[in-house]
């Protein structure tokens, strides 16, 4: 299957800036478990590090839905299907996870 640019293309540069505060968000975490910090602060902070990539894979799906899946329903078609089937699965994997 032809992928197309990204759904994320636009906003790019805003999802990678989310992306390098979560990763020092875990990096913080790191320093606080080697730190021997109380297990309920670094809990906290794997909480907020979680719902921060939570965000990102919201955003990300935004995006995919509004852009990719949109343009091939427009196509129709089996990619149009594949589509929606993709995302139902990214979907399914974000409400397990």
């Amino acid at each position: 299957m032809k992928h197309d640019a990204p759904g994320y293309s636009d906003d790019k540069a805003a999802v990678l800036k989310r992306l390098r505060r979560i990763e020092g968000q875990v990096r913080g975490i790191e320093r606080m478990v080697e730190d021997d910090t109380y297990c309920i602060d670094v809990l906290t902070q794997v909480s907020a590090t979680t719902k921060a990539l939570e965000a990102v894979a919201l955003k990300l799906l935004d995006e995919h839905l509004s852009h990719c899946v949109v343009d091939a329903a427009k196509r129709g078609g089996p990619e149009a299907d594949a589509k929606v089937k993709e995302a139902s699965a990214a979907i399914a994997r974000l409400v397990r996870s």
